[in-house]
């Protein structure tokens, strides 16, 4: 009796003992894992940068400090842009079909039309703060050094098919003088005359080499960045479905070698409003169009299934890898 008695007293202690040992460590282990808990909720990882990349047929290795850290710098831009590069992805699906066979008929390299994607995000109707205009964001006077009108009333910097097939001259006249889509790509954008001149002044052979304004370095490596992430957006954390991309629009073409006194008359003959017509029609920068030399313009009719998004319509996929059926 009198150990069974002892017996009690020890087992109450050694409880007692186990409890407040566990709390101890409950309230380390709680405030290791305060420490440790995020100033916020989601996570952000850093994108792996390839070892290589390729672009016209160029490859370039990432090695070099400043290589992959200006490539880190874009991918990553690109990448947590969230809501500015899906839209880009959404609107190649409608953009790249016009774009990529006027490229190929100009011997222009396919990967030539991310040029575009930063250039102007494929916003046909895109202007710059220095006056750049369209689709690859030509200045007036150079416009018209390619052959485009530029006036009150129709500007074709914001037609794509003329101004993707004047952008193609650049390029082939830049290939000409460097021999390298990289340079030729970076002197679209800081003019061939800075270019050649860096080169000379600089000593060096490669325009990826040159000590540029920020905007011109860049360049070259937003166009690597875009390339990247199109080809696999999943990668990179974009997700889309068929039917979010937006659907390319059938045209049927029509030829006017007269004056159009009046745009919304001639819309609403077309069944279409006046707002559809300068969707589709954007270089039409007035409500007229006067042609007194009887120039042949061709202005884009959508048709009027184009027009609309259909529950369960399929649409083609300009990319299987954009999105999921």
């Amino acid at each position: 009796m009198k150990r069974k008695a002892l017996l009690i007293p020890m087992i109450l202690i050694m409880i007692v003992a186990g409890i407040t040992i566990t709390a101890l460590i409950s309230g380390n282990d709680s405030e290791k894992a305060e420490a440790d808990k995020p100033y916020v909720l989601s996570m952000t990882a850093s994108v792996q940068i390839p070892d290589e990349v390729t672009f016209a047929g160029e490859s370039m290795t990432t090695e070099r400090y400043d290589i992959r850290e200006r490539l880190d710098r874009e991918l990553n831009m690109f990448t947590y842009m969230h809501s500015s590069t899906m839209l880009l992805i959404k609107r190649a699906n409608r953009m790249f079909p016009i774009i990529e066979p006027i490229l190929k008929r100009n011997g222009i390299p396919d990967d030539m039309k991310y040029l575009a994607v930063i250039e102007s995000s494929l916003d046909t109707d895109a202007k710059s703060p220095a006056g750049a205009i369209g689709l690859w964001q030509f200045m007036s006077s150079t416009a018209k050094e390619f052959g485009m009108e530029v006036t009150s009333e129709v500007d074709e910097r914001y037609n794509i098919e003329k101004s993707t097939i004047s952008a193609c001259r650049f390029l082939k006249n830049a290939y000409a003088k460097y021999g390298s889509w990289s340079a030729a790509s970076m002197s679209y954008n800081g003019g061939m005359s800075r270019i050649t001149t860096a080169l000379s002044n600089q000593e060096v052979e490669e325009a990826t080499d040159l000590w540029l304004v920020q905007e011109t370095t860049r360049y070259y490596y937003r166009m690597l960045a875009a390339k990247l992430i199109f080809e696999n957006p999943r990668d990179y954390g974009f997700v889309l479905k068929a039917n979010q991309l937006y659907k390319p629009i059938e045209f049927k073409e029509v030829k006017v070698s007269t004056s159009i006194p009046n745009l919304v008359t001639f819309a609403k003959q077309n069944g279409l409003t006046y707002a559809q017509l300068k969707d589709f029609n954007t270089w039409l920068r007035d409500d007229k169009l006067t042609n007194r030399n009887g120039k042949t313009y061709t202005i884009l009719i959508p048709t009027e299934e184009s027009l609309y998004y259909k529950k369960g319509e399929k649409f083609k996929i300009h990319n299987l890898n954009w999105a999921s059926p």
